[in-house]
């Protein structure tokens, strides 16, 4: 009898679906395995190279196969292989940071792969064409090429969806976070105080909106969706924040150049990097972050659970200090 449920438990982990991650330790990737992982009726496969850090340890103890991979071009054999077996791959190329300019022909390949490795379903992480919305007037690459690589799955024998993530959260603890100055912090953000843009927290609202693509292939086939969790202004982040924490805090502008470089000399030595953060910044406000006819309450309606700004201030218990993930 033992051995006979053995093997039963055995043959229903066989016949769950396994879905490849391709970079399964980002904050994209993470989210995604731990929701899947967490129904119960998904095998999860990871991509990283970083199998000995605490992440990797846990999400090998969830029940997750780590494969040793570096997200570089010149690897599609090994990515072919990874992702035989697979049903479904949830695909996200890295942070290619100027001047490197490679993050297309990486997608192009991975796709491929996807493709020659047998996946039926591939959902990848884009971003809106910001080169041809603008007319070439903004310089965003880590979007267009993003776009770019979309319109090439499209092309693709294969199903494919896509999600558009909002602006992080987390960029404010990770990347811009709030100086001290008087035993007041200072808030310096890439927007104007009173525009409203959509942000979300990645580690919390990547997941649940993989999942419902993945639970729902047919009809979410071909579609471009919107993750958000909530759309709010710097002036407003900074007074929730005031509100959830009782700190001391004000906005300080870094939309410009010179506003930026002000707050973070550290970028003056990467002067494509800063012209692509600001090109972003100016996309988002002179044209809006997602393109028109973007369906901007997808995510909250399939997932109510997705976290506001206070919500996610009241969870993680922020006090303004630096974090990395």
């Amino acid at each position: 009898m033992a051995t006979d449920l053995k093997v039963h438990e055995v043959s229903e982990g066989i016949n769950k679906p396994l879905i490849t991650i391709v970079g399964v330790l980002g904050k994209q990737g993470r989210s995604v395995a731990k929701t899947l992982l967490e129904t119960g009726r998904y095998r999860v496969r990871g991509i990283t190279q970083r199998h000995d850090s605490a992440e990797a340890v846990h999400l090998v103890e969830q029940g997750a196969e780590l494969v040793s991979i570096p997200l570089d071009l010149g690897n599609k054999k090994d990515f072919v292989e990874a992702f035989r077996g697979s049903y479904g791959v949830f695909m996200m190329t890295p942070n290619i940071a100027p001047p490197q300019t490679h993050e297309f022909a990486l997608g192009k390949e991975l796709a491929d792969a996807a493709v020659e490795g047998g996946v039926q379903h591939l959902v990848f992480s884009s971003l809106e064409n910001v080169d041809k919305i603008t007319g070439g007037k903004k310089f965003a690459p880590h979007f267009t090429d993003k776009a770019r690589i979309e319109d090439y799955i499209r092309t693709l024998p294969i199903t494919s969806s896509f999600i558009y993530m909002a602006f992080f959260y987390t960029n404010l603890m990770e990347f811009y976070t709030p100086i001290v100055q008087d035993d007041v912090l200072v808030f310096p953000i890439y927007l104007p105080k009173d525009f409203r843009a959509p942000f979300l927290d990645p580690l919390t609202a990547t997941g649940p909106a993989v999942l419902e693509i993945f639970k729902n292939p047919d009809h979410y086939s071909g579609k471009s969706l919107p993750v958000i969790g909530d759309i709010i202004s710097p002036q407003e982040m900074v007074d929730t924040f005031i509100k959830v924490t009782g700190k001391k805090a004000v906005y300080s502008s870094a939309f410009t150049k010179e506003e930026f470089l002000n707050h973070f000399p550290e970028f003056s030595s990467n002067e494509t990097l800063v012209r692509e953060i600001i090109g972003m910044s100016q996309y988002a406000v002179e044209y809006g972050y997602f393109g028109k006819n973007r369906d901007l309450e997808w995510s909250r309606q399939i997932n109510p659970n997705t976290l506001t700004w206070k919500q996610f201030l009241l969870s993680t218990n922020w006090q303004g200090e630096r974090q990395s993930f």
